[in-house]
């Protein structure tokens, strides 16, 4: 599979509230970021899918995963709260698996609020090194999250024990996607490599995330369409190329039948007809 360009990985706060209000396609397809990402969530609830399971998420949880861990995100109210994205090349030590807390403790969430002040105000002030600064700020939140996942207990679960078989299976298909989704791979080939019928692959995926194995497939490529359209100046038939189509013709074809618009002209309009909002 080529490598397909991403956005440019910085280190970066952005409002939970802005983050909610993007269109539903860039929050609900399940796909893995090449950064890690801390959420913290003050106001709202809604749902967040990590590596097949899906989850609640309310006021006061603390997720955080790791670059290349599979999630889709559905805000149910108004969210708020910050996302802190760790950009490359940060050098901290971050935890290797997925964490999800909850934290009823008013002292614990003080000092979330806390080192993410001091990363906000170091970024938005402009000084010398600030990037720096806030870098060894965000170290402080390393630590905290190691503390905390090591002492998880039951209101403050970890996100990846406890999976059932079909999120099991789910997980493994969405990590094995994430990897080949530009290749022209499908469900049977998929299902052969994890060692299960097609048939079973689908029925675990609907159980764990609402989606069938082919309807990842598809949001999955679709997702990364509308990137490289609106994000790229590279030529449609590349991206059909890179998407795993075996003509630019047919990648035409499936874009406008489920967008309701071609590649050329998402590409200059950079959103979808008002229907389909």
């Amino acid at each position: 599979m080529k490598t397909i360009p991403d956005q440019p990985a910085r280190l970066r706060l952005l409002p939970m509230a802005k983050l909610a209000a993007a269109p539903k396609w860039q929050l609900e397809t399940m796909r893995a970021l090449r950064e890690s990402v801390f959420l913290w969530v003050t106001h709202g609830q809604g749902r967040i899918n990590i590596g097949g399971s899906t989850r609640g998420f309310h006021p006061h949880n603390a997720i955080f995963l790791p670059a290349g861990t599979m999630h889709g995100f559905q805000a149910m109210t108004r969210v708020q709260g910050t996302a802190v994205y760790f950009g490359q090349d940060h050098g901290l030590e971050l935890p290797e698996t997925p964490l999800h807390m909850r934290l009823r403790d008013s002292g614990r969430q003080t000092d979330v609020a806390r080192i993410i002040d001091a990363v906000q105000r170091e970024l938005e002030a402009g000084r010398p090194k600030a990037r720096q600064a806030a870098l060894h700020q965000l170290g402080l939140l390393a630590i905290w999250l190691e503390r905390h996942a090591q002492d998880a207990d039951e209101d403050s679960p970890r996100a990846t024990p406890f999976l059932n078989a079909n999120e099991r299976l789910t997980a493994r298909y969405s990590a094995l996607l994430e990897r080949e989704f530009g290749s022209a791979l499908n469900v049977t080939d998929y299902a052969q490599a994890l060692g299960v019928t097609p048939t079973h692959l689908s029925r675990a995926c609907k159980a764990s995330c609402g989606r069938t194995a082919l309807e990842m497939i598809q949001q999955r490529r679709l997702f990364e369409a509308r990137r490289l359209l609106s994000e790229t100046r590279l030529p449609v038939q590349e991206i059909a190329q890179r998407l795993g189509f075996s003509t630019p013709g047919y990648f035409s074809r499936a874009f406008t039948q489920a967008i309701g618009q071609p590649p050329s002209a998402y590409r200059k309009t950079g959103a979808e007809p008002t229907r389909l909002r």
